[in-house]
């Protein structure tokens, strides 16, 4: 979407950059009176060439009315080139003229190619039509030049805007589909389960108690595991923007083990110091980051094993690490662990530490990992030390 004010500010500051100012102007439309009764000429050249030129060309739907609107389209451009305030407007029009070069599929190339010869002949026909003596055709054509240069950036700052907002367009639409792939994949397995379950119900001709407690709970479970991946990609898409305020972080760590049922083999700790200083966080978001990670370390331990959320303060920066005594991340995965979509786990999703690392950044913070295969992993994230007078007893 064009942010017209945005665009113009850059526009100032690229003239600014080049030395443009009002005696560019001046010069400018003091010209314009020579050059208007060579566009027409111009234009008919400028498309007579395009016609020699199979990849340029290809962007022409074959309807001559094309042709005659773009010629059109063109002697207004030049016009406005020549005789422009130079404006709010003007500027958007021109950034239009990239964006509409992606819209036809025009290779950027040639638009600079196309330019440059537009700029050949209007320094020519300056040079033909000018009345006076040598040295003013000179300092118009550097006003002229200045001017065209700096449409052609904004053309181009167009072109490679647009290109850039269909290409994430593009791989967006790739990647809902690799995500609805994942979920599909995590929640048919659950649902498979739930549906056997209550078949075997309905049809069991004789049912002990203990045979329906179990089916129950195969349901409780596999319904909270599709819950699960259904609460991960929600908090994926519709994060918000946090709030950050001061909040200690221990309670912050308690109440998330709370919210999590730790599987019985599991003995967890909390190691945080009594003087570590508070942090600027959205607990909310904290929250969100916490489970993530000690859902994620308490998968990486099947059988059993030592949970470890420990709090140190670095300067002004507090370090926050879950650690795990599991089976670790091959040094292949370490680089790609992060990344939205990537999981080691055959039904993982691939989205929950990539949605951490997300959250953190959002509230100024950063995500690590180190891990050693057999032996577990360090998961660690930095969070910026509040001042003392600004925490909340109650953090989430």
């Amino acid at each position: 979407m064009i942010d017209p004010e945005r665009i113009f500010r850059r526009y100032q500051d690229l003239q600014s950059y080049v030395g443009w100012n009002d005696e560019d102007v001046d010069r400018v439309h003091g010209i314009a009176p020579l050059l208007k009764p060579h566009l027409p000429a111009l234009v008919e050249d400028f498309y007579s060439e395009i016609a020699k030129h199979p990849e340029a060309r290809k962007v022409f739907t074959g309807d001559p009315r094309q042709i005659e609107r773009l010629k059109k389209a063109l002697l207004a451009w030049l016009v406005d080139l020549l005789t422009g305030s130079y404006d709010r407007d003007y500027v958007t029009r021109r950034w239009k003229v990239g964006a509409k070069h992606v819209e036809i599929g025009l290779d950027q190339v040639y638009t600079n190619a196309a330019l440059s010869r537009l700029r050949d002949g209007l320094m020519r026909c300056l040079d033909e039509s000018w009345p006076g003596n040598r040295a003013g055709p000179m300092a118009a054509a550097r006003s002229l030049n200045k001017l065209l240069d700096l449409d052609l950036a904004k053309i181009e700052d167009a072109y490679q805007a647009e290109n850039a907002a269909r290409l994430q367009a593009s791989e967006r639409l790739a990647t809902l589909g690799q995500v609805a792939a994942g979920i599909a994949h995590e929640l048919r397995n659950p649902l498979g389960v739930i549906k056997s379950s209550l078949y075997y119900l309905r049809t069991a001709c004789s049912l002990s108690p203990e045979k329906r407690a179990e089916h129950m709970r195969r349901i409780e479970r596999n319904a909270d595991r599709a819950e699960r991946v259904i609460t991960t990609l929600t908090n994926f898409a519709r994060m918000s923007m946090p709030e950050p305020r001061a909040a200690l972080l221990r309670p912050c760590l308690e109440v998330a083990l709370g919210d999590l049922a730790i599987p019985d083999g599991i003995e967890v700790a909390i190691d945080c110091p009594a003087d570590l200083p508070p942090v600027m966080v959205d607990p909310e978001h904290l929250r969100i980051v916490l489970e993530n990670l000690v859902r994620n370390a308490c998968e990486a331990m099947p059988s059993r094993g030592r949970l470890t959320l420990r709090g140190r303060r670095n300067g002004s920066i507090v370090d926050v690490s879950v650690v795990d005594t599991g089976v670790g991340i091959p040094e292949g995965d370490l680089g790609r662990i992060l990344e939205p979509l990537y999981s080691t786990k055959p039904r993982g999703l691939g989205l929950g530490l990539s949605l951490a690392r997300i959250i953190l950044d959002k509230n100024g913070g950063t995500l690590h990992v180190t891990s050693e295969p057999g032996k577990g992993s360090i998961f660690t994230f930095r969070l910026i030390a509040a001042p003392e007078e600004e925490v909340e007893e109650s953090a989430l």
